[in-house]
């Protein structure tokens, strides 16, 4: 008797939640490449050539930018178990989930935390951040650029000059936006950064693109004891992802990074204001297009993510069960969109425009979709 097979045939979706975002045929046909050894020369080029590709959607001249063999929550945890010892201070900005996520990190790696806290669906205090800053006097301040459970974006300017003016490291979370907004590292004087794959990079799930400044990396080569992470250790990472000699770490996913490199192809071909523009342009008409059926922005426009939209929910939505709308449109649309976390949970829906999926066909496709379903 035969077995039943693993893998059986899978439905194609139009994935409009906080991620992942459809990939291009491009990714998909570079992920079903040969493989080759993670140590074979010609890999390693295409690794170098990725770094470089990355560099420029962070906007950074920092040799120590790579694909970290990881999710986004990874990079954060990378970021922050580098930068920060036991005992040392750090500020963090928490206005939803994943500011929230950084300051339990830091308290993981025995950091003194103190966070600056801001209601969901609101940017964070610059003023509220300085101050804090002042007064705590931390060796890291913290905070997100592109809040995926709220679909706020923040200014990062001022909060990045009060913490520089103070001494401090500056971690910044750009998993939703790197690819979808500006990003720009060297002129916001950002130390250490990270993002994922999966979202306006239009890539699969599983690297964490990460970037870190010259002072990061100093800050890690006078540490008085080891990084708490071996794998996210910056020291030995470095011995495999830089130098002339590369030395064995880890095994990467040879097949992930042949698609990160597609996807950055196609990103670096369209050109990054080019881009921007796309995201901007289906955020408003996604925006426009709820409006009339009685969806409302939980962000005020000046702070609001064009790739991540966020919205209240109409009543008749609310009475007929949120999560069970949200399975008509799977079933019978094959649309997923996003709940919404903590606090937000059942008020909120999260609908991701990202990479592949910021355009007006696929906007109209959603729009066309809700309208049967609250027919």
């Amino acid at each position: 008797m035969r077995p039943m097979p693993i893998l059986k045939p899978i439905r194609e979706r139009l994935l409009l939640g906080p991620g992942p975002s459809n990939a291009p045929a491009s990714v998909l046909e570079a992920m079903s490449r040969p493989l080759l050894g993670h140590l074979d020369p010609e890999f390693l080029a295409l690794v170098d050539r990725v770094k470089e590709g990355l560099r420029t959607v962070f906007s950074t001249a920092n040799p120590m930018t790579l694909p970290l063999s990881a999710t986004g929550s990874a990079g954060m945890e990378a970021a922050i178990v580098n930068l920060i010892e036991p005992g040392d201070r750090i500020v963090v900005g928490v206005n939803g989930v994943f500011g929230g996520r950084m300051a339990e990190v830091a308290r993981r790696a025995g950091a003194e935390v103190t966070t600056v806290e801001a209601r969901w669906g609101t940017a964070l205090d610059p003023q509220a951040m300085a101050e804090a800053i002042r007064r705590v006097t931390p060796r890291v301040v913290s905070f997100v650029h592109a809040e995926t459970s709220t679909g706020v974006c923040q200014p990062v300017d001022d909060i990045a000059r009060s913490a520089r003016e103070a001494g401090a490291l500056v971690v910044l979370d750009c998993v939703t936006s790197l690819a979808g907004r500006p990003v720009e590292l060297d002129a916001w004087g950002i130390d250490a950064a990270y993002s994922g794959t999966q979202k306006c990079l239009s890539c699969s799930p599983g690297l964490s693109p990460v970037s870190f400044s010259e002072r990061a990396l100093e800050r890690v080569k006078t540490r008085t004891r080891p990084v708490q992470s071996w794998y996210l250790d910056l020291s030995l990472l470095a011995s495999y992802f830089a130098g002339a000699k590369r030395v064995y770490h880890h095994t990467a996913p040879i097949s992930a990074i042949y698609g990160l490199a597609a996807g950055l192809d196609r990103v670096l071909e369209e050109g990054l204001p080019a881009r921007f523009a796309r995201h901007t342009a289906a955020g408003r008409r996604l925006v426009a297009g709820l409006e009339p059926l009685g969806f409302e922005p939980l962000v005020a426009e000046t702070d609001r993510l064009p790739m991540l939209t966020s919205v209240r929910l109409p009543a008749r939505l609310r009475e007929r069960g949120e999560a069970n709308v949200r399975a008509r449109l799977l079933d019978e649309f094959d649309i997923e969109v996003g709940g919404g976390l903590g606090p937000l949970a059942g008020e909120i829906w999260r609908i991701g425009l990202m990479g592949e999926n910021a355009r007006p066909e696929v906007v109209d496709r959603l729009l066309e979709a809700l309208r049967k379903v609250l027919a």
